[in-house]
């Protein structure tokens, strides 16, 4: 039965992925940006619903942008998550474009693209961020810079903190978590991590237990004269706290 459930799920999520592609083509060419965020954030909260998988908000999302959001990460699951959250550009592998299917859709978002294995693309995607933020964008970055168990928490890079010092915009933490909706208990489902792939996390997510994505927003900071190094460690220590709360 768990598994006819997956299979069912997965075809309606291709389904509303679709859904989703035709707006972008069809919808986005005639519409502002404020109801291109709209459209993203009610098609991902559409998606969550497709697979199963509850949303949990806790704490105050930003009105309004300038803001960067700095989260933790865990799965291909995030981007969905705090999408359906509260819509955001997001700073993404450069090999996301090229994704059939996902990769239009992720650039129909608004997502910025980055080279990760070459400096100086990093620092075009950090002067575009900055520039996203001075025209009031709300952006988010994962500074971990990979995926996690979701038990630890990992350094933070802090070379996309830059933008925000740049723009002198403020950061707010987020921090992610999936628990076990019938119990309460953190899910390890949706991890992509180690030699889990896309498809092996995808299928243990829609064949297990039902889960509820929990995303907690936390205060904003300003920049207040740190440096980048420093701003990261105390986002780092606010991402922990919001985790441990």
């Amino acid at each position: 039965m768990r598994a006819l459930r997956a299979g069912w799920r997965l075809l309606r999520a291709l389904v509303h992925a679709l859904v989703g592609l035709s707006t972008i083509l069809f919808v986005f060419p005639r519409s502002d940006a404020q109801e291109r965020q709209a459209h993203v954030q009610a098609w991902a909260r559409g998606m969550l619903r497709v697979l199963g998988i509850g949303l949990e908000v806790r704490g105050q999302p930003p009105a309004q942008g300038p803001m960067l959001l700095v989260s933790n990460h865990i799965s291909w699951l995030d981007i969905l998550v705090l999408h359906a959250a509260r819509y955001c550009r997001f700073v993404s592998k450069s090999e996301v474009r090229h994704w059939p299917l996902i990769g239009t859709l992720a650039t129909g978002a608004g997502t910025l693209y980055i080279e990760r294995a070459s400096r100086r693309d990093a620092l075009r995607v950090v002067h575009q961020m900055a520039a996203s933020l001075q025209a009031g964008d709300v952006l988010a970055v994962f500074p971990e810079g990979t995926t996690s168990d979701g038990i630890d928490l990992l350094p933070f890079h802090a070379n996309l903190i830059q933008a925000a010092l740049s723009a002198n915009a403020p950061a707010l933490p987020v921090a992610l978590q999936f628990v076990d909706t019938a119990t309460g208990a953190r899910s390890l489902s949706p991890c992509y991590i180690g030699d889990d792939t896309l498809v092996s996390s995808l299928w243990r997510t829609l064949s297990g237990p039902a889960i509820t994505a929990v995303v907690c927003f936390g205060d904003a900071q300003r920049p207040e004269g740190r440096d980048r190094r420093a701003w990261a460690a105390e986002l780092r220590e606010a991402v922990q706290a919001l985790r441990s709360g």
